[in-house]
């Protein structure tokens, strides 16, 4: 079996955005504080990983979830710096240049708030448009106990999805998927949905990526945070599988 699998990762379809580090992740004992909580020390938290001055603008969300196994409610903190992003752009004078990509750089990040130490983690960077905050969905996947973590990010046009699982206190990514691109009327056409079925090879579940059909909007919209409606299909285009061996899913050669 071992010899029809490649290892088809999907970290390349984003050049720009590099996989988190498990060192860059781990939570930090330092943070503790025995009576916090996450609400009580996010804000802090993110201004001072961030070094963020004291007048900036920028947005935060809190979802929590069971993100491992020891019976707690963990989380995941999103921040969006985009006033940072335009501010920047401004002060080199690329202001219109920075508009044509939606403001791409390293302004979306996350933080994983670990609900049995009562802990946050370092930042996590997700490269992205600046323009549109991350959203965050939790899966079934590598667990029926627990959730798993899908982080959706803007780049262009085009949104994708990075899974994550939280292994040793700290989320590493195991797969990552496009799920729609097209909304540039001169680029390429693509959306995609997914479903989680009983694992082919262990009990982690094997993910199936579906083609999904993208319906254009009829009148022009701002196509870095526009979300397209999609209709699923029962097509399948690739089934994954997970490999501990590897810590990623893996796919069969067509």
């Amino acid at each position: 079996m071992k010899r029809i699998l490649s290892t088809l990762l999907v970290i390349g379809l984003v050049t720009s955005c590099d996989s988190p580090q498990k060192e860059d992740t781990k939570v930090e004992p330092k943070e503790k504080t025995s009576n916090s909580t996450v609400e009580s020390m996010a804000k802090s938290h993110i201004e001072a990983k961030l070094n963020i001055p004291s007048g900036e603008k920028y947005s935060y969300h809190i979802y929590k979830e069971h993100l491992d196994s020891d019976n707690k409610i963990d989380a995941i903190i999103t921040v969006n710096r985009k006033q940072y992003a335009l501010h920047k752009a401004s002060e080199s004078n690329k202001t219109a240049k920075s508009a044509e990509t939606g403001f791409m750089g390293k302004y979306n990040y996350i933080f994983y708030y670990d609900g049995g130490l009562n802990m946050i983690s370092p930042e996590i960077e997700v490269p992205s448009s600046a323009v549109c905050e991350l959203k965050i969905l939790f899966e079934n996947i590598t667990s029926d106990a627990y959730k798993d973590i899908i982080i959706d990010y803007r780049i262009m046009d085009a949104s994708f999805y990075d899974f994550l699982t939280v292994n040793n206190h700290s989320p590493e990514r195991i797969f990552q998927w496009k799920h729609f691109e097209g909304l540039d009327n001169n680029g390429p056409v693509e959306a995609f949905h997914f479903e989680y079925t009983d694992g082919t090879l262990n009990p982690r579940k094997d993910i199936l990526v579906k083609k999904s059909i993208l319906n254009k909007p009829k009148k022009e919209v701002d196509r870095f945070t526009f979300v397209p409606e999609l209709t699923p299909t029962d097509e399948i285009v690739y089934r994954f599988f997970y490999l501990p061996e590897q810590g990623k899913y893996v796919t069969q050669m067509k």
